[in-house]
């Protein structure tokens, strides 16, 4: 997997520790974790190991540098960004490398239950205004949070909510087919399934990637015969 990473792709993992269940419960995906790869030189640059090629947000030990084996035997999926210059990727993992031994919000979690799981019912509409959300402490952190403010440092968007203006500025409805502003949604709301969802970041398949040939594949044609059970 490691040879067709780029800087700047988001990594997609999931988890299977009770967290990663409860977040995989709320968000109703099966992604519940979320990691950015900087690699292998700028990490090192940054005080981590000679494996370290992630950016990722621990329950215990806060934002910190991982390699690709913190991961292993765990369903994964690379989401990139297109577009983005290469001053723009350099800002971007430069941005969650100075937030390396920020610690983890867990009143985020509590808060991103109470949106997507409001009891008594409330219209989407209404709930982030409803929200004081995550701790307000610049310091704290959880994994899609990180990534969604790193991205919305260089503009680069996730899922923003599209409002339509006529020419003196005035809202006007989507059936217009005036041009849509977009509006950033608060990256306290965001989950790792976000990026998965995103129209602007593009799914990358290893298998693919590395060159897939089908003519190449092994099958076992072997196909035993069907037993039926005695009436």
């Amino acid at each position: 997997m490691l040879p067709c990473l780029k800087p700047g792709d988001v990594l997609l993992v999931e988890g299977s520790s009770r967290l990663s269940t409860v977040i995989k419960y709320l968000t109703q995906s099966s992604w519940s974790h979320a990691a950015l790869f900087v690699g292998r030189e700028t990490a090192q640059s940054v005080g981590g190991k000679s494996s370290d090629c992630f950016v990722e947000v621990d329950l215990a030990e806060g934002v910190r540098l991982v390699g690709i084996d913190e991961f292993e035997g765990m369903p994964m999926r690379i989401c990139r960004p297109v577009g983005l210059t290469p001053r723009d990727i350099e800002l971007l993992i430069r941005f969650v490398c100075q937030r390396l031994g920020h610690r983890y919000d867990l009143r985020n979690i509590f808060d991103l239950a109470r949106y997507l799981m409001p009891l008594p019912p409330v219209p989407a509409r209404w709930r982030r205004r409803m929200l004081t959300l995550g701790s307000g402490d610049p310091t704290r952190a959880i994994c899609s949070t990180l990534i969604t403010q790193a991205f919305q440092s260089v503009h680069y968007p996730i899922l923003p909510i599209e409002e339509h203006a006529d020419s003196q500025g005035a809202f006007l409805q989507p059936t217009t087919g005036k041009q849509p502003l977009l509006r950033r949604r608060h990256y306290s709301l965001f989950t790792p399934r976000d990026f998965d969802l995103s129209p602007y970041f593009q799914i990358v398949k290893p298998m693919l990637v590395e060159g897939f040939d089908p003519y190449q594949l092994c099958w076992n044609w072997y196909e035993p015969s069907l037993l039926v059970p005695d009436a």
